[in-house]
């Protein structure tokens, strides 16, 4: 590149700046001290934070709606103690023994061991609607009529007719969806299945399970509990565990937390045992890792000062900086290596690699800075992050080998140092540079042909909205929360409503039925719940109702009364001396599952989903038709749960993917223009990167691969960290005097290194227990194993091909041998 242009002048200030701290090494490296030191400190109490409201943004009204839901009613779920293996008597004797116990932790606000059903099978009548009540009389009127009758001896019937029935089964049927009728359930008294061998108690805890220290604090109180109580009277193989909202909290975020740890230890591995297979020298290594370990210090103490913690993506980035802050030392050190094996000085080296492969490092940590800031576009926290985190760690890696690497080099050149030659004609790489300049049209076509059927099948890549398969469900907390429904009847974590006064509790149900109503089979609704709701209106009407048909009932012989229908009499018999009631004559259990916390006011509906709130699908349906319900003052409310930030999360995806990466591509294209200087430069750098994105996704297709909202992130990614490949051979091959196999065998050697590195970060993801992560890392590795091929093949032949076609039609100047195909088009 011409010196008189800005680029150039760029290129000699780094030049420049790396001889200068060559020449004064113990400066550099006592700065490199001092921030390093400082990026520690700030980075000494970062945590992991996996929940899921934490990647949405404060604003977002499901999250502030989540907030006051926590604040006013310390959020949603329960902590569930299961007992398993023993008989029903058994088990029921340990609930009664545990329950009241238990309800006397600090940290627990009450326990719900027993279904309201004794109460509800009392009073269910209080729940029909006065028609229906006077529908009940006539035909109980009926039948009295007719017992009247049947007792007169004087009475002759003409005919013989059956008697008026007492089936009221067609009334029973229009209530059995009432919240009454679900929370009763149908097993019995105690939440207990006989074929599983298992009761359950749900713990309401004090606080929310948001706070992971909250979380192991309230679990570490039940087990302890627990493991002091003498269990062994509830029969042989008795045992208690532990599952609900807390428990899988805790143990998905210590899954998550192991993945991290176990993937930046195995991409600290990797790493090593590949610099030491490629340059065959323990100094070297050392020489590369140190800048990016110091790189990694200063970027996560940035991450300490402007946000305290990182999520579930920002989590692995650690891994992945270090694998694509690696690249830039494999690129860097090879080339100093080289221009030393060609007789420079240490510190001309210096000079010339950091004035030329040093720029190229700077413009692809560029490129991919931009490509990362692009995701900082969105709103979706956890991608935001992601792209401000990555985008700092990738400019700060190239600042910190520019500052350290040539101290290095200084100190290791004045101890007598001399780097491992690397013979560049021997090795895959200079067969295949020898290769190339004679297949290279064999090899256009069968690539271009492979490229036109992947891409072909890029429409059939679909998007996964099952969060479920985001989850460790080998966890025994998660696979027994999946048996809690089962036994409740329903779910045990409903979306809220938050209501402030009586009249509008009921005016949220009135409005819930109706959307259920009109969606009709279609709804997403299974029921809803609320203490005015829960104690019906009318009740003096209703009752003087009851005690008329209770006295006739009283009356009527059960012998005369169908065997089939005879236990149904004396039910109602019990239903209709049943007398009104009010909130306070509820079931604690069930009153306190609608109360606010201590100290909090207002109320809340319960609404209860009939779709699995882990189905992407079903829950953007279910928060649709639970949200923004109109009250009658104007103002709108929503239900609030972690369900509606799922949803929220998968609209945003959904939404902001497109633009995102549109983003990501017109940046990385505008900043390649700005920095190479020429426009066709820039489309033939992104060219390989571009092809490869596209082959990703039709391989996806073929592979049965799917996208999901955590490793979508893997497409940005893939084009900020692979375009360097393309820049780094076209740089190389636009010095004068470039030779094909020359440069290719140099360059590409040091190409393969950078994109195993990149890889290896997101390979170690691919043994994580996580699902999500190890989707992320599946389909990273799966595109740099598609770039590879590109880039290192398919790239260079095409490069050949174009550099002999503009050699035929006299574009250019044949090399002085007359092989115009050892020398390809000039960048």
């Amino acid at each position: 590149m011409s010196e008189t242009r800005w680029s150039g002048r760029f290129e000699a200030a780094m030049g420049s700046l790396a001889a200068r701290s060559h020449q004064r090494p113990w400066v550099a490296l006592f700065v490199t001290l001092v921030l390093t030191c400082l990026g520690t400190f700030f980075a000494r109490d970062l945590r992991l934070n996996a929940d899921l409201a934490n990647l949405l943004p404060k604003s977002f009204q499901s999250v502030q709606d989540l907030e006051k839901l926590r604040t006013r009613f310390g959020g949603m779920g329960n902590v569930v103690v299961a007992g398993i293996g023993a008989e029903p008597e058994q088990l029921k004797q340990f609930v009664d023994d545990m329950a009241p116990k238990l309800a006397t932790l600090s940290e627990i606000r009450f326990v719900n061991a027993q279904r309201p059903s004794q109460f509800f099978d009392e009073h269910g009548l209080y729940y029909v609607d006065l028609p229906d009540l006077k529908t009940i009389q006539e035909r109980i009127d009926a039948r009295f009529a007719w017992e009247k009758e049947q007792a007169n001896p004087l009475f002759v019937r003409l005919e013989e007719e059956p008697p008026p029935s007492l089936d009221f089964s067609d009334i029973q049927k229009k209530y059995t969806g009432g919240a009454n009728m679900r929370l009763a359930g149908q097993g019995g008294l105690y939440y207990l299945d006989p074929q599983e061998r298992m009761v359950v108690m749900l713990l309401k805890a004090k606080g929310s399970s948001a706070d992971l220290g909250y979380s192991k604090t309230v679990i570490a109180q039940v087990e302890d509990y627990l493991s002091k109580q003498d269990l062994s009277k509830y029969g042989p193989g008795f045992h208690t565990e532990i599952t609900g909202t807390f428990k899988k909290k805790i143990d998905q975020q210590a899954v998550i937390t192991g993945d991290l740890a176990r993937a930046s230890t195995l991409a600290l591995v990797l790493l090593l045992a590949y610099l030491i297979f490629h340059f065959r020298s323990g100094l070297s290594v050392g020489l590369t890792m140190v800048p990016v370990v110091a790189g990694l210090a200063w970027t996560y103490g940035f991450v300490g000062v402007a946000y305290g913690q990182v999520n579930l993506l920002t989590g692995f980035l650690a891994a992945v900086l270090g694998g694509l802050g690696v690249e830039h030392g494999i690129h860097l050190l090879g080339r100093w290596g080289t221009l030393r094996s060609e007789g420079m000085t240490s510190e001309e080296a210096v000079r010339e690699t950091f004035r030329h492969t040093g720029f190229s490092a700077l413009i692809s940590a560029l490129v991919a800075a931009l490509t990362f800031l692009s995701l900082s576009l969105s709103e979706f926290r956890a991608f935001h992050e992601f792209g401000v985190i990555a985008a700092v760690g990738m400019l700060v890696s190239v600042a910190s080998y520019l500052l350290i690497l040539p101290a290095l080099l200084g100190l290791v050149s004045r101890w007598g140092w001399v780097p491992r030659e690397h013979q560049s004609q021997s090795g895959p790489m200079a067969i295949l540079a020898r290769f190339l300049p004679r297949r290279y049209r064999a090899v256009v076509i069968v690539i271009g042909v492979a490229l036109v059927a992947l891409i072909s099948q890029v429409y059939r890549v679909t998007f996964n909205y099952d969060s479920t398969k985001l989850d460790d469900v080998s966890l025994p907390s998660v696979r027994l929360d999946r048996r809690i429904d089962h036994i409740l009847g329903y779910s045990a974590t409903p979306v809220v409503v938050l209501t402030d006064t009586e009249a509008m509790e009921r005016e949220v149900v009135n409005q819930l039925q109706a959307r259920k109503a009109k969606y009709g089979k279609d709804s997403t609704i299974d029921f809803v719940g609320a203490l005015e709701d829960l104690v019906p209106q009318h009740q003096e009407e209703k009752h003087a109702l009851l005690q008329s048909i209770h006295q006739k009932l009283q009356r009527i012989d059960p012998s005369r009364v169908e065997k089939a229908q005879r236990e149904d009499l004396l039910r109602a018999v019990r239903m209709t001396a049943a007398k009104p009631f009010t909130r306070e004559d509820l079931p604690v259990s069930l009153r306190r599952q609608f109360e606010p916390a201590a100290g909090q006011k207002g109320g809340v509906v319960l609404v209860y989903a009939n779709v699995s709130l882990s189905d992407g699908v079903g829950t953007r349906r279910f928060t649709k038709e639970v949200r923004n319900l109109q009250m009658p003052d104007g103002s709108q409310v929503s239900a609030a749960g972690e369900a509606l930030i799922l949803a929220d999360i998968l609209d945003m995806v959904a939404s902001e993917g497109p633009r995102i990466l549109v983003a990501a591509v017109v940046s990385v294209f505008l900043a390649m223009w700005l920095t190479l200087g020429s426009l066709r430069n820039a489309f033939i750098c992104m060219l390989p990167t571009l092809l490869s994105i596209a082959a990703l996704v039709g391989l996806m297709a073929l592979m049965g691969l799917q996208f999901n909202y955590l490793n979508i992130v893997v497409i940005p990614v893939l084009i900020g960290t692979t375009v360097d490949a393309g820049v780094h051979l076209i740089e190389r091959l636009g010095e004068p005097g470039a030779d094909f196999t020359t440069v290719y065998a140099e360059t590409g050697r040091a190409i393969t290194g950078g994109l195993l590195t990149s890889a290896i970060g997101f390979l170690a993801l691919v043994f994580a227990k996580h699902p999500g992560l190890n989707s992320i890392g599946d389909l990273a590795n799966l595109g740099f194993a598609v770039n590879m091929v590109i880039v290192l093949v398919g790239f260079p032949a095409l490069l050949l091909l174009v550099d002999r076609w503009r050699n035929k039609h006299g574009a250019a100047t044949p090399t002085p041998d007359g092989d115009e195909a050892q020398r390809p088009a000039e960048s």
